[in-house]
């Protein structure tokens, strides 16, 4: 997905969440995604990445892994967090094996505390799907990640 030079906040209201989803882009990278209970008000509404996430909320089998990211996290995060992008809609990982897919060691405390700060501070719910880690911790909301996990048949 082409979001070559674009910068600003796009928002809109899914009734499958009940609330809306918000994407920051900065230089055409996303940078945030987050959902605020409305839309807010300087928001724009016209964003193909919002047109998919409907799409995806709809039960469709969206990939988001050609969507141009921006990470500003520690370098054991971003590998966690880039990681997280190889996990397919409808399957899950426990946090264990996703440390070890990024390259940790799921038995350093360390290493898992990574892990977790990572899955917790995600700034792209949805993209860098957070949801689909069994035993979180998580950035996506309970109750939207409840629609997620039951829109992919989880």
């Amino acid at each position: 997905m082409s979001t070559a030079g674009v910068s600003g906040v796009f928002a809109r209201e899914y009734d499958a969440i009940g609330r809306a989803v918000e994407v920051g882009f900065a230089g055409g990278k996303l940078i945030a995604v987050s959902f605020p209970t409305d839309v807010p008000a300087d928001a724009d509404a016209d964003h193909p990445l919002l047109d998919r996430i409907g799409d995806h909320l709809a039960g469709g089998d969206e990939r988001f892994d050609d969507v141009d990211i921006g990470l500003t996290v520690p370098t054991d995060e971003r590998r966690v967090l880039e990681t997280l992008r190889e996990l397919p809609a409808g399957e899950s990982w426990s946090v264990s094996r996703l440390t070890r897919l990024a390259g940790l060691d799921d038995n350093d405390a360390a290493d898992l505390e990574s892990v977790t700060r990572a899955l917790r501070g995600n700034p792209l719910p949805i993209v860098l799907p957070d949801h689909r880690v069994e035993g979180g911790p998580y950035a996506t909301p309970g109750e939207v990640r409840s629609t997620l996990r039951r829109v992919e048949g989880m």
